[in-house]
């Protein structure tokens, strides 16, 4: 018994699948929707947000690999859940890309690519290294999630409020869920030396390939060319919270001997934001749509 209560550090933790759709809200949505119609800001949103289907897809495999060697019940339900957010997730991102495909963001092509990268690992690296991948990579959207939620400057960089709404929900089920993969990786075995491994390898693939999307991205928009209009961008871009110190640092903290998600307590962000999105007068309860309905969510079964 005592085993298989140590397959989860908190018990406490609820993972709701909330079905939600924002497709009809984005359709308004400007070419620079960023603060001050900002370059680099929507760019990099806009490649964020190609990433995410496909990745998503991604961890939502290689967790379900190892769900039948769960055996505490309540890492399963916590299982079930990280599944039907990570697909919704994925869903909804698609539904923007959707959009802002129509704006002229090269965000099929980053799909695309994006869908080669995780099949060509999950085909060469075994199934326990891709779970490895997943919770490096779920400490990623942790740490951005935990900077949207805490940070009024962070959240003011998406400038139109639809598309704030998409990146709010996920922020708060990355960390209502972000330690759903750490815990199955060392329920099932995981080693050490593994995870902190592929932690480094993600950190330089990840930036890497995020500054070549943004990069690319922006070489495709007429406005880059105008003088000046990049130069600004970079300067304020410089000055974000994205780029400050505490941020890389609380990254770089996945390759402590003892860490773990928990050790960050998100408690206070996750009681305010699941109120004021979801709570009695929530601002993203007329987004949530029926079972059934376009909300449904095959992935998560």
């Amino acid at each position: 018994m005592l085993a298989i209560m140590a397959q989860t550090s908190n018990a406490s933790r609820t993972v709701p699948t909330r079905r939600i759709s924002f497709e009809q809200s984005l359709q308004d949505l400007p070419k620079h929707f960023a603060a001050d119609r900002d370059l680099i800001a929507s760019h990099l949103a806009a490649a964020l947000s190609g990433v995410f289907p496909d990745g998503e897809d991604f961890f939502v495999r290689s967790v379900r690999h190892f769900r039948s060697e769960i055996t505490d019940p309540v890492l399963k339900r916590q299982v079930a859940g990280f599944i039907g957010q990570e697909a919704m997730h994925g869903r909804e991102h698609r539904a923007l890309n959707d959009r802002l495909d129509q704006l002229g963001y090269p965000v099929k092509r980053v799909e695309r690519i994006t869908k080669r990268i995780v099949t060509t690992r999950e085909r060469i690296m075994s199934p326990k290294n891709n779970l490895a991948a997943t919770a490096a990579l779920e400490h990623w959207t942790a740490t951005l999630a935990e900077l949207v939620l805490g940070s009024e400057e962070t959240r003011n960089l998406f400038g139109n409020q639809e598309l704030k709404n998409v990146f709010l929900w996920h922020a708060l089920e990355e960390c209502e869920h972000k330690a759903v993969a750490f815990d199955v990786y060392k329920a099932v075995g995981g080693t050490e030396r593994m995870r902190v491994w592929t932690m480094n390898f993600v950190r330089y693939f990840f930036v890497t390939g995020m500054t070549v999307f943004v990069v690319t991205s922006l070489l495709g928009d007429r406005e880059t060319y105008r003088r000046g209009a990049l130069r600004q961008s970079w300067k304020r871009f410089r000055r974000s919270p994205l780029m400050r110190r505490e941020v890389w640092l609380q990254l770089k903290d996945y390759n402590r001997p003892d860490f773990h998600p928990d050790d960050i307590d998100t408690d206070a962000l996750l009681d305010r934001w699941r109120t004021e999105l979801f709570g009695e007068y929530g601002t993203l309860n007329d987004k949530l749509v029926a079972a059934g309905g376009r909300g449904a969510c095959p992935m998560e079964r």
